[in-house]
């Protein structure tokens, strides 16, 4: 229900200097009112003032207002910066219930801006984003998201395809109008072809920097008592891995995210890799190989000093995987490549070739790039009905071509929650004058 007003705690609820109480909703204004010796609001303003329950004064604040169209739901809007503290926080939010509002649900706020027009689906994913960041990087992009990186990345291919459907809609619907262009397959079939290409462009640079942003699911992968859990202690700069010269030490999966320059590496330290009647290890053997199969990075560490059979054959096993081979112990034996001494904290070699490798690939963050699971899996799905289309077009109707269509720029309108009947028809309109 929008014709509802709505309040939360819009502030942790914890000790602290301050804390925001916020409303939104028709009825905000008069509830303010009731509760407050402000009795003549305007928008845009901070009112100081003092809240009250039954004639007892509860606390001393400043009311922000924001009228409706200017707001962040596009509604009338109040927000109470009280004093800061779970008791009196608590007080204010439950006076506003007991005056009219209802506790609003978790991401209510936003979800009103989104349906009155405020901001487009992919910005409410920013705003999320923006609010669970952990790193510059997923600041910077959530910031970008906001702002409407995802519209602007995404609208010139959604108007040519708009374009297209309508032109080929015209065409079969009013077929005298002879001077608008007659569409063919022939016509439609190089438009298609560029589409993929620049579907194929945004997904694969998607996919690039959500690397970045989200860090590499990285395995520390080798035989036993290489030092891989050395490596992991080393990286993460604490000993979270229990070292020992026992080899099977590790039996479960031991995880760590670390923040280089340029990569985040969400570590995961593996059980060494042998062969091994032992119940527990074998377990932990089995875990490792379900993680390397969904990891996007395997550090394959061996040991400098004593390479041999087993370790040659994982280097060709994972060879065409994102594998980076490791000589630990470098203290013992120098070699050509990644030379490291884990138990010694002498890692920057591997730092080094992480961060320069992935050096290109954060600077995606200041370009307008889909930035979640939601928008890459759509435009994913957009790019393989394209690609169905393009192989099938030269034995289909324009009736099937234009269904094909539909189907691809529905899914572009999904990214940003678009209704894409609606857009089209307008368009149509727009367009044709098909109402004379």
């Amino acid at each position: 229900m929008l014709n509802d007003t709505i309040c939360a705690i819009s502030t942790a609820l914890k000790d602290g200097a301050i804390s925001i109480v916020r409303m939104s909703g028709d009825g905000c204004f008069d509830i303010v009112k009731k509760i407050s010796d402000v009795k003549d609001i305007r928008g845009n303003t901070i009112v100081y003032s003092h809240i009250y329950d039954e004639g007892e004064m509860i606390d001393e604040v400043l009311i922000s207002f924001f009228e409706k169209g200017k707001s962040y739901t596009r509604e009338d809007m109040a927000e109470i910066n009280c004093h800061g503290g779970v008791y009196v926080t608590r007080l204010i939010l439950n006076l506003l219930l007991k005056n009219g509002c209802r506790l609003a649900e978790p991401g209510e706020f936003t979800k009103r801006a989104y349906l009155n027009g405020r901001i487009d689906l992919s910005e409410a994913d920013s705003i999320n984003d923006m609010i669970r960041a952990e790193s510059a990087i997923q600041a910077r992009s959530a910031i970008r998201g906001i702002s409407g990186s995802i519209e602007r990345l995404i609208t010139p291919l959604m108007d040519e395809m708009r374009d297209v459907i309508s032109m080929i809609e015209v065409n079969i619907d009013y077929p005298e109008y002879e001077d608008e262009r007659q569409m063919s397959n022939e016509v439609i079939k190089p438009y298609v072809k560029k589409w993929i290409d620049e579907a194929e462009e945004m997904v694969d640079k998607a996919e690039r920097f959500r690397l970045v942003k989200d860090g590499l699911d990285t395995v520390i992968i080798g035989k036993p008592n290489v030092g891989k859990s050395s490596l992991l202690n080393a990286l993460l700069e604490k000993d979270k891995a229990i070292v020992t010269d026992i080899a099977g030490t590790t039996r479960d999966l031991v995880e760590g995210k670390v923040n280089l320059k340029n990569i985040t590496l969400n570590l995961i330290d593996t059980a060494g890799i042998r062969h091994t009647e032992e119940k527990i290890e074998k377990i932990g053997i089995e875990k490792t190989m379900e993680a390397i199969e969904e990891a996007d990075l395997i550090l394959l560490v061996v040991d400098a000093a004593d390479i041999d059979e087993e370790d040659r054959e994982l280097m060709e096993r994972y060879k065409d995987r994102n594998l980076v081979v490791v000589y630990n112990k470098s203290d013992l034996k120098q070699m050509d490549g990644i030379s490291i001494s884990a138990l010694n904290k002498e890692i920057s070699s591997l730092t080094d070739y992480l961060n320069e490798r992935y050096q290109d690939d954060i600077s995606l963050v200041d370009e307008d790039v889909l930035n979640n699971e939601r928008q890459i899996a759509l435009m994913k799905t957009c790019l393989g009905q394209l690609k169905e289309m393009y192989e099938n077009i030269d034995d289909n109707s324009l009736d099937m071509v234009v269904t094909d269509l539909d189907g691809a720029y529905h899914d572009l309108c999904q990214i940003l929650g678009k209704e894409y009947q609606e857009d089209l028809i307008d368009h149509m309109f727009r367009n044709f004058c098909l109402g004379k």
